[in-house]
């Protein structure tokens, strides 16, 4: 499902998703407002990505947003003034959520704005991420909670920790040649893509 969004005191006109090429959004998958998908992206069955609170919400090319993930984001204008304390910047620009390229959001992953992942990150099943931003090249491992922090590039959190101090941010390990989950993500990015790519076929010939 895409849809447009509605007008509110938070938003004041309605926005559409724009979805770019060779993406593929699955029927199930909910894709709502100011979102923006770029190229080569695939949306399983069950994500809902709800752009009608906070807005933009961003997904870069070549990542995937697996089944029951949510990304959604508090609302980043009121009465027509914008609330910058619900605002990520990335690159100068504004977004309630920015997912960057090569990006995995595995199944049930919650991202909630304000929120940056960036480049080559892997977020793994049920984990949490509110207020904080993810550094490029790290890896989320399942059930992590993330909030209120920045992590920096090339770490990882692991499985099930609990990360809302940046004391705690700055100490979490770096992911070496022989952590287990190194390359998860790029076997997982290759599914995806095959993925959308073929289910894109298929709907052509439904």
């Amino acid at each position: 499902m895409i849809e447009k969004d509605v007008i509110t005191d938070f938003s004041p006109t309605v926005s559409e998703p724009v979805i770019g090429h060779a993406t593929f959004v699955h029927p199930l998958a909910a894709v709502i407002g100011g979102v923006v998908l770029g190229n080569n992206v695939m949306v399983s069955p069950g994500a809902s990505i709800r752009g009608d609170e906070g807005w933009p919400l961003y997904v870069g090319n070549d990542s995937n947003v697996q089944d029951g993930v949510v990304i959604h984001a508090l609302e980043t204008e009121l009465d027509g003034k914008p609330m910058e304390q619900n605002i990520v910047l990335v690159n100068q620009k504004p977004y309630a959520v920015y997912v960057g390229e090569r990006v995995t959001l595995a199944h049930q992953a919650l991202v909630h704005g304000p929120a940056a992942i960036l480049d080559d990150t892997f977020v793994g099943m049920r984990a949490l991420i509110f207020r904080a931003i993810v550094g490029s090249h790290c890896v989320v491992e399942p059930g992590a909670l993330i909030m209120g922090v920045t992590v920096h590039d090339g770490r990882y959190v692991p499985a099930g920790a609990v990360v809302t101090s940046q004391e705690k941010a700055d100490l979490l390990p770096f992911i070496t040649d022989d952590y287990p989950m190194k390359d998860m993500n790029k076997g997982v990015l290759h599914v995806n893509k095959a993925l959308a790519k073929g289910y894109l076929k298929a709907s052509i010939l439904w």
